[in-house]
């Protein structure tokens, strides 16, 4: 794998690596990259993962070549402290809830050098302070900043120019590529070499980034800004408190109008809603009108200027909202339970990507342990435009026919029957009772994770953990510490995690992870794949399920000495013939549909050698 890595930076090649766990894969291109005396940007999944790439990985792999190659560490502006956010915000004052997280701010704001707020760890990163001290694009004022001589985000910046290899993430390179982070495309000129681990991420990341969005946080934001500003100019404008108190009670009718569940719809859902259609219409009138009030204010105050080109930057989106009528585009809308957000999405990201691919010339890798089907790169590959990119696939070194089983119950019902969750649960019961807790139980959606973290509760005598009742993080170590707990988790559970040794000695996943067919994204381009002769289910639904099985089963063996069960209660997968395909593309595990063998393999020092195949 390093040397067909070292070959495609050589001679600015574009490679799709598959590299299965335990291969080294992120040795195999930090080696090339760092010999190839090229400039190179290696951009990973997480900012967590960023962190331990640059400050784990990175540093014992340059320890061992001994090469003189400079490094550098980049992330998105909301990741940096804003020393003019953090001066305004401790003098407009803070209310005693924040008072402690401010104070904690301040005292690493005077031994920080990078700014970089992921340092001060004894605050979560949703911390309710951490928005009020980090700018954004929309509310930085560049050169007009009196701090901007010390600015955080400018000396990452800078650093990362005069580096040999910048460590960024998905978010902040697709946030370059849309033009969204502005300062940031300086960067990509200079790098002759793009290195994407944890690429199968990279479809839906450059699917939001190529989108155009409107969100209630934005538009709040935008009024409590134009508030302090007009405070702290004294602006005299009579006019802009109750313009953003409009803009308030505008925001929050449009949230009721669109009803009080929470929910994913296209657009065209809310056609017949004529109370929606109303508190539409008055949150149109009440922008134009900040905007214009703002307009007024602005030669009062570079802050309540900047607000003023927020303002007008924002009513052009919402305008092209409901506006827009294209086949290439679709228009939909999320809310959660105090918020909404709406989204313009293209729906071909392919050419936008190639286009920027074709654009200069350098290096292309993608790396990840998910990216292909049954052996073929086929689906990941259209979505991002790379049909003419070399292809390998390195096979995980690790001893799945003697590590790990794979086991298939019986008698569970149909996904789609009511008592699925509750039929899944007593399966669970069975397995965690073997397994002696040791386990993950991954779900599809938050609701079959609530109903079975209501059923599981007191049915098995170890610790249960339960996605959102603490951050990730803290879910993860207090896993990892208790040694025998149960671990309930979906979406970000099921891929990033990395827990090793016989802590995590069971992963049993509901059903297999089929998208939602009412996604309003899903259905457009259901609708255009139909249109041009294909079939959504074998050319998106099907793969895209098949990789995210494939991460959500690769959590369970980390490492040479682990062993483990791998529990996939969904009867699909043997009653339907597309099963097969999710079969081939897991590791090489024995099966059996046979409790008994469960519990013979938790009973024993030693995996059975040989288990029938089912």
């Amino acid at each position: 794998m390093a040397s067909r890595i070292e070959d495609a930076i050589a001679h600015g090649g574009r490679l799709v690596a598959e590299s299965g766990t335990g291969t080294g894969k992120t040795f195999a291109y930090l080696v090339p990259a760092l010999l190839s005396g090229r400039k190179t940007l290696i951009s990973t999944g997480t900012r967590h993962l960023q962190d331990q790439l640059y400050r784990r990985d990175l540093p014992v792999v340059l320890d061992a070549l001994q090469v003189p190659v400079t490094t550098a560490l980049l992330k998105g502006r909301s990741n940096y402290l804003c020393l003019h956010r953090l001066e305004r915000l401790e003098a407009d004052g803070v209310g005693y809830r924040l008072a402690g997280q401010l104070a904690g701010v301040r005292n690493w704001s005077q031994r920080t050098r990078t700014g970089d707020i992921a340092e001060l760890g004894e605050l979560p990163e949703d911390a309710e302070v951490w928005p009020l001290v980090t700018s954004t694009t929309d509310n930085c004022l560049g050169s007009k900043c009196g701090s901007y001589t010390d600015c955080h985000v400018l000396r990452a910046r800078r650093e990362a120019l005069a580096a040999d290899l910048v460590v960024v993430n998905h978010h902040l390179f697709f946030a370059d590529l849309a033009l969204r982070e502005e300062g940031f495309g300086s960067l990509l000129p200079g790098a002759e070499a793009v290195i994407f681990d944890e690429a199968h991420q990279l479809p839906e990341i450059a699917s939001l980034f190529f989108s155009q969005s409107l969100t209630s946080t934005q538009l709040r934001g935008l009024a409590r800004d134009a508030r302090l500003e007009h405070v702290r100019e004294q602006s005299g404008i009579e006019a802009l408190l109750p313009a953003c108190d409009r803009m308030d009670k505008a925001v929050s009718d449009v949230r009721l109008a669109f009803g009080d569940d929470p929910r994913r719809a296209a657009w065209t859902a809310l056609d017949g809603s004529t109370e929606f259609r109303a508190a539409w219409t008055t949150l149109n009138e009440d922008l134009r009108h900040l905007c214009a009030v703002l307009e007024q204010a602005a030669p009062r105050g570079e802050g309540l200027a900047s607000c003023a080109r927020r303002a007008s930057s924002v009513l052009d989106c919402l305008l092209k909202i409901g506006a827009t009528a294209s086949m290439e585009i679709v228009t939909w809308f999320e809310t959660s339970t105090r918020g909404f957000g709406i989204y313009l999405t293209p729906l071909d990201t392919a050419t936008p990507f190639r286009a920027r691919l074709e654009a200069e010339t350098r290096a292309w890798v993608f790396t990840s342990a998910t990216l292909s089907v049954s052996g073929r790169f086929d689906h990941f590959q259209a979505q991002l435009g790379l049909e003419d990119a070399d292809t390998g696939i390195w096979e995980s070194p690790f001893d799945y026919a003697g590590q790990s089983l794979l086991y298939l119950p019986t008698g569970l019902p149909e996904p789609a029957s009511p008592d699925y969750v509750a039929a899944v649960v007593d399966c669970a019961c069975e397995v965690i009772q073997a397994s002696r807790g040791r386990a993950f139980v991954l779900f599809t959606s938050h609701r079959a994770l609530r109903q079975a973290a209501s059923l599981l509760a007191g049915r098995v005598p170890y610790p249960l953990l339960v996605q959102g009742q603490a951050p990730r993080g803290q879910l993860l170590a207090r896993f990892r510490e208790l040694g025998n707990a149960v671990l309930l988790g979906t979406g970000s559970f099921w891929e990033g995690v990395d827990v090793r040794g016989e802590t995590l000695s069971c992963v049993i996943i509901d059903k297999l992870p089929f998208a939602s067919p009412d996604d309003p994204v899903f259905q457009a381009r259901a609708a255009a794949m139909e249109e041009s002769g294909g079939s959504p289910f074998m050319d998106f639904q099907l793969p895209t399920a098949v990789l995210a099985l494939k991460q959500g089963a690769g959590r369970l063996i980390r490492d040479t000495t682990d062993r483990g069960v791998l529990v996939l209660c969904d009867p699909r997968l043997l009653g339907k013939g597309y099963g097969r395909a999710f079969l081939a593309s897991l590791p090489p595990m024995p099966r059996t549909r046979d409790m008994a063998e469960v519990a013979a393999f938790f009973g024993k020092a030693d995996v059975p050698t040989l288990l029938a195949e089912v």
